[in-house]
């Protein structure tokens, strides 16, 4: 397959959209030495700019505390007693600024003693997803805290940090137990509580799953003359739970018992043959099946619905604050490069179509679910517990290494194999992004390579020709643990070990100068990728 870069081909500025912010584990972990450490290594490598993470006033940061919270006795919650601190958070925003980053405010969930309903999230750390009881007490806790923020950190810096309300409100079991319009009058209430204190704050929402509610959310906005200053809402390619933009109300107003019938399986049946040996695991990946696998899925996804949402948000910032290839938690291909290579192609389809992005996410330090200890567990993270970069980080650190000037090439994004190329900014490199995909599904299939060539028009011979594999070979962590044996526990020499073997670096590929052209030939297996740098 022949790809050929002309000389008078145009370039654009490279937005790198996805540099705009990285999702993360809940607010409490950023207090962890190793999530800080992680965090700054993102910051530096990839040059994002934001971390966003659920739970900011969740009950393991005690921003709400009573007395029935000190001493959980019968009776105790009738002493009037409470007190409001923000203290963790202070310590949680602290590091964050540390490693070079700002905060994507995600303002949830809720304080179990401020919640109107005791419904717990579907999460390991249990968050408390219910609307407030007291909408006056609701509105004074966000004022204190945003007084505190101003206090501890300056108008300045605080203006220029986003302040998305809740998560994923249209999910009722996980997220948000309460209706379309519970999550609109807790957002109404929210804003004005916000910009009550400093009115160039920047608020936002409604953070919905598969791109929901947008035009409502507009609407509501308009209809009741509340403050928007940018969209926000998810998407994931492989999302087990709905499909694009179509939940309807009804869906949502589902009590959880109906939802959790929707779901009964047999379990017995689901786990035969498992033994406990086996590990949680296991297990686990029988109730979690990973359906990039085996369904087929729309790899533009992302564009499309980013295209759809910019049409509904009528003329408003839109922020994808939340995507990636696969919502499965636990699913085996997160710790491959078939999710580097949907998230660069991705990436680069959906450039024109959002202000910014938010892959999720950044760490295997998370837990959502369960902190599986595996150190390949199949975890969202770009790195594992350890700090070991996955794929999906060594193609991100690529791309934002390529260059700052992105050339126009209609349709080379279109084929099985997706090409994209760049500049720097003193057009001394160019650099040639290729990765091919199954147009189906993510799965690894054991496809034979295709020969890929490669012409670049040059006004003269370049000085080198430089080739970055992303392959089974190269940048495979997964691979590396798998042929040590699969430790559970590794030692900071084994993490050393397999961070080593797994990095990826330029190599000399071989060229040939004819005709004003360069030329270069390579192979590219399934999800494959390679980095081509021609050096003037």
């Amino acid at each position: 397959m022949k790809f050929t870069i002309p000389a008078n081909a145009a370039a654009k500025p490279f937005k790198k959209h996805w540099k705009f912010c990285v999702g993360s584990g809940h607010a409490a972990l950023a207090m962890r030495t190793d999530y800080c450490e992680q965090l700054k290594q993102i910051h530096d490598d990839l040059g994002i700019e934001r971390v966003r993470f659920h739970g900011i006033f969740s009950d393991d940061m005690h921003t709400y505390d009573t007395m029935a919270t000190v001493m959980p006795m019968p009776g105790a919650e009738q002493i009037p007693f409470y007190e409001s601190s923000f203290r963790l958070p202070g310590l949680v925003y602290d590091n964050v600024l540390k490693a070079g980053m700002k905060p994507f405010v995600e303002l949830s969930f809720m304080p179990s003693q401020m919640a109107k309903r005791p419904t717990r999230g579907t999460f390991y750390w249990k968050p408390n997803i219910a609307p407030p009881k007291d909408e006056a007490q609701w509105k004074a806790h966000i004022q204190k805290f945003i007084r505190f923020l101003l206090n501890r950190y300056g108008k300045e810096e605080v203006e220029s940090w986003f302040f998305e309300v809740w998560n994923e409100p249209d999910l009722k079991t996980p997220f948000f137990d309460g209706t379309q319009e519970e999550y609109f009058r807790l957002y109404e209430i929210t804003v004005q509580a916000v910009k009550a204190v400093d009115d160039k704050l920047k608020v936002g929402g409604p953070a919905t799953s598969n791109s929901k509610w947008i035009s409502a959310f507009v609407q509501h906005c308009k209809e009741h003359s509340l403050p928007v200053d940018f969209i926000t809402t998810h998407q994931y390619a492989g999302d087990p739970i709905s499909e694009m933009c179509n939940q309807s109300e009804e869906d949502h107003n589902q009590t959880t018992e109906e939802i959790q019938q929707e779901y009964q399986v047999d379990m017995a049946q689901l786990f035969a043959g498992l033994k406990p040996e086996d590990g949680l695991l296991p297990m686990f990946r029988r109730v979690m099946p990973e359906n990039t696998e085996t369904a087929d899925l729309n790899r533009d996804l992302l564009r499309d619905a980013a295209l759809q949402v910019r049409q509904q948000a009528n003329g408003l910032p839109v922020y994808y604050t939340e995507w990636n290839a696969c919502a499965t938690f636990g699913a085996p291909g997160n710790d491959t490069r078939k999710i580097a290579a949907y998230d660069v192609r991705a990436a680069l389809c959906a450039e024109d179509a959002l202000e910014g992005s938010s892959v999720w996410c950044f760490s295997d330090i998370f837990e959502e679910l369960h902190p599986f200890p595996e150190e390949f567990h199949g975890g969202f993270g770009m790195m594992s517990q350890h700090g070991i970069p996955k794929p999906v980080y060594h193609a991100l650190r690529l791309l934002n290494q390529a260059g700052d000037e992105r050339l126009e090439l209609p349709g080379a994004l279109d084929g099985e194999i997706s090409t994209a190329a760049f500049c720097d900014a003193a057009h001394t490199q160019l650099t040639v992004m290729a990765t091919k995909q199954n147009l189906h599904h993510f799965a690894e299939l054991q496809t034979p390579a295709t020969p890929v060539e490669l012409e670049v028009a040059l006004d003269a011979a370049p000085k080198s020709v430089e080739i970055c594999r992303i392959d089974e070979e190269h940048g495979n962590p997964l691979k590396c643990w798998q042929l040590m044996g699969e430790p559970e526990d590794l030692t900071p020499a084994q993490v050393q070990q397999i961070t080593a073997e797994s990095a990826v670096t330029y190599e000399k590929l071989p060229f040939t100068y004819e005709n004003g052209a360069a030329h270069v030939t390579f192979s590219l297996g399934t999800n494959d990728i390679a980095f081509v740098r021609f050096v003037k």
